[in-house]
């Protein structure tokens, strides 16, 4: 572990290496491109795009976009009312009846469902970036979407018909009631959760990415993937210094 011992050394220092240590150089770049209008959506899944950059070879966020778009103009072309009803219905029967968006159980802690790319090709993922496909399709069809930043289990509400609904998108799109999401965070985070308001707030996107990276950390640490952690300390890092 010394790379990764020398990394944590480094952060005592009170400015970013504008060059990453161990980081493929075009996720960090792109990285930090899109951490200034985080703010934005659009930022925010090109953020998480690049986290995959440093792993996987020839990552288009160009190609994403248009994977983006094409699956919002399917939802648009089903729902000719235009009313949020309508397009949420219709958003659940294109990504989960008919792409058969899902969760891997089978093999949840590969890296490849914490990576944007592999999640719209496989369809298939960790909660977390299925929440974010969720959100990106549905916002660009005019639907209001937030993550929660809730313990262990990630999910997302939507307005539609005057009120909030929280969304599973790991199990296919499941609506819950709010104690029917607190019961499905103490069973699969194991935590025994207090009926808070905050379990159910809604995640800033710095949550949406540090919790990212957090998993891939994990799954790294897990695994004995040495520089693989470093580099996603080194994002995460960049991401700290953002705020």
């Amino acid at each position: 572990m010394e790379l990764y011992t020398a990394f944590l050394q480094q952060k005592l220092e009170p400015t970013v290496s504008s060059q990453p240590m161990v980081c493929r150089p075009e996720a960090f770049r792109m990285f930090a491109q899109h951490l200034e209008s985080l703010q934005q959506t659009e930022s925010l899944w090109r953020a998480a795009a690049a986290v995959s950059m440093h792993s996987l070879d020839h990552v288009s966020l160009d190609a994403l976009d248009d994977q983006f778009a094409e699956l919002a103009d399917r939802v648009r072309n089903g729902s000719r009312s235009g009313a949020p009803t309508a397009r949420l219905a219709h958003l659940h029967a294109v990504l989960f009846d008919q792409d058969g968006y899902t969760g891997n159980t089978q093999n949840y802690y590969s890296s490849l469902n914490s990576y944007l790319p592999a999640v719209l090709e496989n369809k298939q993922g960790i909660p977390i970036l299925l929440s974010l496909v969720y959100k990106v399709v549905g916002e660009r069809v005019g639907l209001r979407i937030e993550g929660l930043n809730t313990p262990g289990h990630f999910l997302v509400r939507v307005f539609a018909d005057n009120r909030w609904l929280i969304i599973d998108p790991f199990f296919g799109g499941q609506a819950l009631s709010r104690p029917e999401a607190m019961d499905r965070l103490r069973e699969l985070s194991g935590q025994s959760l207090l009926e808070r308001e905050e379990v159910l707030n809604p995640a800033n996107h710095h949550q949406w990415l540090s919790r990212i990276l957090s998993n891939l950390e994990n799954v790294f640490a897990a695994e004995g993937r040495q520089r693989d952690l470093t580099a996603m300390t080194e994002l995460k890092r960049l991401l700290w210094d953002s705020l």
